[in-house]
């Protein structure tokens, strides 16, 4: 498949106003695209995610006062959203990265 035609998954929450700002939910809808489209994201937008798995990453938004976190993978054939939640913390919580594997295994067991 085409990378400009990579489909997005998502497994788990939505990018929508509320509880995202319209200009969070444009610019994650920016980012999505230009990783559909083949491109590589890096920091300040993008960091790896290996607790996770092989190819899984967190997309970085700040919206206001608010840390939004995307967790996705890069799949051959699709762009997977794992999860979507807001960063109250430094750490990504266990429980955020315990449901993400559990996710995964379900989705690549399909």
């Amino acid at each position: 498949m085409n990378d400009a035609n990579k489909p997005l998954v998502r497994l788990s929450g939505e990018v929508k106003t509320p509880p995202f700002s319209s200009e969070a939910r444009i610019e994650v809808g920016f980012l999505l695209r230009k990783l559909q489209n083949g491109e590589t994201l890096s920091l300040p937008h993008s960091r790896p995610m290996p607790s996770i798995g092989s190819h899984c990453h967190e997309l970085r938004i700040t919206d206001f006062n608010k840390e939004w976190r995307i967790i996705y993978r890069l799949d051959e054939d699709a762009i997977v959203i794992i999860e979507v939640f807001q960063k109250t913390t430094q750490k990504t919580p266990s429980s955020v990265i315990q449901n993400c594997k559990k996710r995964l295994k379900r989705y690549d067991e399909i």
